[in-house]
């Protein structure tokens, strides 16, 4: 009783369903004299931006051994108790509406939060074990609990499995590591190299075929567990997990994920989830979902232990820059369609057309000619994470242009080596340098200028020039060259014949929104800009999408066109030089 009186304590309790709201207790054994000093973090590890989770909390009480203690905010996410000896017990209430992988969301249907948006820090504290109690709902029954934080053996009160009750982290870094799903999803659950794996499945999903995005998740958690630990086949989460979990939200549109220790947040679309009696061969949609688990269970290796010195350890109160999200997002890019193909879960003619979208959206913006991906990596917080209308002209992506340089040094190295090394040995040196003991009492960061030389031990090629052109500088990767040495042709094309404005749009009242003009294009040169409301093309209305597409289809590159817009709400006519349809359609294929 002794032990569990020292741990800070944190009981969750699902309050209000209808109103969004969770009811928290902390509870600190022996507050700082000086005045405890609590914070929630401003960012979330693995979307670098700063959030301001705090702005939700709505309300926040302090009480001590004498009753009341004054408690005043110091900045947008911290709060300083008065002076007060023992323990204390804060009493805050959060507001959870944001149905996203990063945030906490609660309603009558089911319960998420990511611990980055519910757990406050107790300063000076943050290494002591903490104690999560989760309290069941009210409101509902027969509702589970899935989570990858381990249950609280030993303790009165520890939870069963997927049950309520109490839970153990061995820090708050840990604490906030592993986020929470409650209600009653559909679930399937395997084992791969004696760990267990849980799929969780939140949302409208009838007839989800639950065996067959089994199968073929196990298979690509099976490649990549042997692709980094080839002689042992050790899972890495086992030192801080008795499980990995899946957390997948399905909605009409989503799209994303973000990765922890031992699990992983997802969204997708439920039209691209395989149902019973759907069709027997993989979507594009089920590549996508599947592409996404790939990438997001990658990084239990890749940047959830082999980090960057700037994460190590993370700064969660402010920004933490580092030029190397390239390495660890745009590695990651790169490998998870591959994994894809080496566990055998799509053919090769799959993987080529996935890379080949990959090299179309890098090139289809003049982004890439004025920023690097490491000014892109350093830059995420200011600008890739706040795009706006004009990114695809200034920005490129660390993701997308970071897995071609990803591919480009794979080639190289191959290259460079007559095939007797690659970029897989880069990353097994990563993993076994930086990666295997960071959680194990050896945590240490990647430096920013560390990778040429990593290359160069793993592999014995200089890449150092490669990484400056690259990388750090401006040039396209040759991949043209590099992929012919292997017996892969790339072409390029036209998305389609008719002639174009060069120019994103979405359908609007009375028209179509210009969303992205890009930069040199006919619409560009013509006097367009993103935020005009197309509504008529010489003369005739524009209603849609297709209406847009067959008034261009009567014209030629090089014609003049009158265009009629909305500015705010000025009617405004320009005259516009069709362009040529650009080739910047990629398409791979194996020669003949």
């Amino acid at each position: 009783m002794g032990m569990e009186n020292d741990l800070i304590r944190y009981r969750v309790r699902l309050a209000d369903p209808a109103g969004h709201r969770y009811a928290i207790r902390l509870t600190i054994p022996q507050a700082a004299p000086e005045g405890q000093a609590l914070s929630l973090p401003a960012w979330i590890p693995g979307s670098y931006l700063i959030r301001d989770f705090a702005r939700q909390i709505e309300t926040l009480h302090v009480r001590g051994p004498q009753g009341p203690v004054e408690v005043s905010k110091t900045d947008s996410h911290t709060w300083r108790c008065a002076p007060s000896a023992g323990p204390l017990e804060v009493e805050y209430v959060v507001y959870a509406w944001d149905l996203s992988v990063r945030g906490a969301h609660f309603d009558e249907s089911h319960a998420f939060f990511n611990g980055t948006s519910l757990f406050l820090a107790v300063h000076g504290q943050e290494d002591r074990p903490c104690l999560l109690e989760l309290t069941p709902p009210a409101h509902a029954r027969g509702w589970r609990v899935h989570t990858s934080l381990p249950p609280a053996h030993g303790h009165p009160g520890c939870a069963r499995p997927r049950g309520f009750g109490l839970y153990l982290a061995p820090d708050y870094d840990a604490l906030i590591d592993h986020p929470v799903e409650i209600g009653t999803p559909q679930c399937v659950s395997f084992e791969v190299h004696g760990a267990i794996h849980d799929m969780v499945f939140t949302g409208v999903l009838p007839n989800l075929d639950l065996a067959r995005i089994a199968a073929d998740v196990r298979r690509i958690c099976a490649a990549q567990i042997e692709f980094f630990e080839p002689l042992t086949r050790r899972v890495p989460f086992l030192d801080s997990a008795e499980r990995y979990v899946f957390m997948v939200m399905a909605t009409g549109d989503g799209y994303g994920g973000l990765e922890h220790r031992a699990s992983t947040a997802l969204m997708t679309r439920r039209a691209d989830l395989p149902t019973l009696g759907g069709p027997k061969a993989p979507t594009e949609g089920y590549q996508s979902f599947l592409g996404l688990v790939s990438h997001e269970y990658f990084h239990t290796w890749n940047v959830k232990r082999i980090k960057p010195a700037a994460f190590a350890p993370y700064d969660l109160a402010r920004p933490s820059h580092t030029r190397l999200l390239w390495v660890f997002e745009g590695f990651t890019s790169y490998y998870d369609d591959l994994m894809l193909l080496r566990a055998g879960v799509i053919t090769e003619a799959d993987y080529l057309r996935l890379l080949g979208k990959t090299i179309s959206a890098v090139h289809r913006g003049g982004g890439r000619l004025k920023q690097s991906v490491a000014e892109s990596s350093f830059d995420a917080w200011t600008r890739y994470y706040k795009q706006d209308e004009n990114s695809p002209n200034a920005l490129v992506s660390y993701y997308t242009k970071g897995a071609l340089v990803a591919l480009g040094l794979d080639l190289e190295i191959r290259r460079q080596s007559g095939g007797a090394r690659s970029l897989d040995d880069v990353m097994r040196l990563l993993w076994d340098r930086y990666g295997r003991d960071f959680y194990r009492g050896r945590p240490r960061g990647v430096a920013e200028d560390a990778l040429p030389a990593l290359i160069l031990e793993a592999t014995g090629t200089d890449t150092a020039a490669f990484i400056a052109r690259h990388a750090e500088g401006l040039e396209d990767v040759p991949l043209a060259g590099l992929m012919a040495d292997h017996g892969i042709a790339l072409r390029w094309r036209a998305a389609h014949p008719r002639p174009t404005l060069e120019a994103r749009w979405r359908a609007a009242d009375g028209g179509l929104l210009l969303t992205t003009v890009f930069e040199g294009g006919p619409a560009h040169r013509g006097g367009l800009s993103a935020g005009d409301v197309l509504v008529a093309l010489d003369g005739l209305r524009v209603a849609d999408t297709a209406g847009l597409e067959r008034l261009l289809d009567a014209h030629r590159p090089g014609d003049t066109v009158t265009a009629h817009v909305f500015r705010r709400d000025e009617l405004r006519q320009y005259r516009i030089r069709l362009g040529r349809p650009p080739a910047l359609e990629c398409t791979l294929s194996r020669k003949a």
